[in-house]
Parts: structure tokens; sequence; C-alpha cells
């Protein structure tokens, strides 16, 4: 993702004179911290399956950490690129994603985090899969529905209708899911018995 002029014609992520690293931009980092700290709230458009989270596993090539690194791919964030190709890679969305519900959050994330100059924190360098002192993403679709039911800038993005309508459709389907007895809880608990 990136953040371009009214007009297309330049992109406003490098600032060559920024002592930033990456020589990113004072806009570019505000984006990114507005996505960072606001991707857990808006995991469900982002992971909107009960099978969507149990990609976030450790070492499993999907990141689990809010981090962000540079060329990084065990970071939720990665920055990449030099000058008008320099770019932030969300990695935390799967292939079952909504991708226009997905490119929303993001964005309307990344426009909160400029209008509120939220700075992210500093670049994670290593294995983003052991990184400490962070955000990890949800762990399953009740977590997540949790960090929406509590998301005032959810609302702020999509409008409350929207968000109601998403919160209803996610525990719906975790209704429909806990109510399921599971091959694997037959297998492991009739053997138990």
């Amino acid at each position: 993702m990136s953040v371009w002029n009214a007009d297309g014609s330049r992109s406003l992520m490098a600032d060559e004179k920024s002592d930033a690293p990456y020589h990113m931009s004072q806009t570019m980092r505000y984006f990114l911290g507005g996505m960072m700290k606001l991707v857990r709230e808006l995991s469900v458009f982002i992971a909107p399956n009960i099978n969507s989270y149990k990609r976030f596993a450790v070492a499993s090539w999907a990141p689990v950490n809010v981090v962000w690194g540079w060329d990084n791919r065990t970071t939720g964030f990665r920055v990449v690129g030099h000058g008008q190709a320099l770019h932030i890679e969300c990695r935390f969305p799967g292939g079952d994603m909504n991708a226009y519900l997905t490119y929303a959050a993001m964005v309307g994330a990344g426009l909160w985090g400029i209008r509120n100059k939220v700075e992210p924190p500093a670049e994670y360098k290593g294995n983003g899969y052991v990184a400490t002192g962070c955000d990890r993403m949800p762990r399953a679709l009740y977590e997540a529905i949790m960090e929406l039911e509590r998301s005032e800038v959810a609302v702020e993005i999509f409008g409350a209708d929207v968000v109601a309508h998403y919160l209803n459709a996610a525990r719906v389907e975790q209704h429909a899911y806990d109510a399921v007895v599971h091959p694997w809880e037959r297998e492991r608990y009739l053997e138990r018995s």
C-alpha cells in the first residue's frame, strides 16, 4: 500500500530529506502507525472465518505479531522499495479475505493514523515470530469479535450499520462452529472416556 498526491503523479511515502529509516516520510510513518494500531480491532475484516485464524501460527509463513520490518517476511508489516516505489505490505490477510473489506479496513486505518499522527513503533529486526512486547493478531474468531465489539474507530471508518452487520455475521459463524462436535473432539475425547 502507498499514499499518493491527489492527481496520482507523486508518492507521498518517501522523503529523501527525512532522518527516518529508509527515508520514510512523516505521512508514511503515520499511515503505518495507524494500520499497526488498528489491525487487531479490524481483524474481522481481514480474517473473516474460523479457519482464517488457524494460519496465524508461529513459523507458518503467515505473520503473528504486529511488528514491521524492512523486507522482512516474518513481520506483519513489511516495508519495501525505494523512492517513488517505497510502500508497505500488510501480510496478515489470507486467501479467504474479502479484498474490498480488507483494503477498506487498512486504508481507513492508515488515514486514521495520518489524521491522528500515530507514530509506529521502532522497526523490528530479526525473526518476527518471536517478537515480544508487541500486539499479536487474535488467535481465533471469537477474539477478533471481542476486538471489533469495543472498537470505536471501526465505526468511524465503516459506519455503525456496517460494523453491526459484520459483527453479526462473525457471531453467527462462531455460534455455528461452537454448536458442532468436530471429528477431532470425537477422536480425542472418546478414546479418553
